[in-house]
């Protein structure tokens, strides 16, 4: 398994990096408010790590067991009838999936699935209905008439299932959607955040780094943590003795 998928946060509890957004996104869970939710950020800021986490601490260890699927759906787009297929991640209260991979279609897309989800609500342990989460990534990529159909299905199905949106430009998202979010800015990790993930993760594989290792890792990184973790591993796999690393270690990043 590689160390971005071994070291993600896999609870708001374990968030090293955005701890103040994760503190906020536990209150919403705990005070059983939780809005519709659109988070924007840079690659590698850290975005879909929280929104996992979050799926976490309102379902459950069940929201880590997932399907992939290829779904086709079909729709009634007026004098004719389109078979629109897309990949999906779902589990028992939630589905992920990228609308804007059927292009154009994407609208019928997102009304689909919503309407989908609103007629198969979740009963929780008291005999309640709650309600589903679909999770939208690339928001920012839906035509105009895909985002004016998310609003207008939003507003429909608010009391049976939650957004979470997933962009890297809020402006490219309505004022529409965006007014009827929870809008969450997320942040490039600073390098000194970096550094300390870093620093983490060498301590839990037993390594040796030398003195500005990480440090330097997270110089070249970017501000972006994926890339940081991946270059670490990179670098560590090509050593020779486990737990050791020697101090030719640094020439690779060069």
């Amino acid at each position: 398994m590689l160390w971005v998928d071994k070291y993600r946060p896999k609870t708001l509890d374990q968030v090293l990096v955005h701890e103040d957004i994760a503190d906020n996104l536990k209150k919403l869970v705990t005070e059983q408010d939780c809005p519709h939710l659109l988070f924007y950020g840079p690659p590698g800021s850290g975005k879909k790590t929280l929104i996992m986490a979050l799926l976490r601490q309102i379902f459950g260890p069940g929201a880590e067991k997932v399907k992939v699927e290829n779904r086709t759906w079909k729709i009634d787009a007026g004098s004719r009838t389109i078979d629109l297929e897309l990949t999906t991640l779902s589990s028992t209260n939630h589905v992920e999936l990228t609308p804007s991979d059927a292009g154009f279609q994407d609208r019928y897309i997102v009304q689909e699935i919503i309407k989908e989800m609103a007629k198969n609500r979740p009963i929780d342990s008291k005999g309640k209905k709650g309600y589903k989460v679909l999770v939208l990534n690339e928001v920012d990529k839906l035509s105009r008439e895909a985002q004016h159909s998310l609003r207008r299905t939003m507003e429909k199905y608010s009391s049976s299932c939650r957004l979470i949106l997933c962009c890297n430009s809020s402006s490219r998202v309505t004022e529409a959607i965006r007014s009827r979010c929870l809008n969450v800015r997320i942040n490039a990790p600073t390098e000194e955040q970096i550094t300390r993930v870093l620093n983490f993760i060498g301590k839990k594989e037993g390594l040796q780094l030398p003195v500005g290792f990480a440090a330097r890792i997270a110089d070249k990184s970017n501000r972006c943590l994926r890339r940081a973790i991946l270059s670490f591993e990179t670098c560590r796999v090509q050593q020779l003795p486990v737990g050791i690393v020697i101090s030719s270690f640094t020439s690779l990043l060069y």
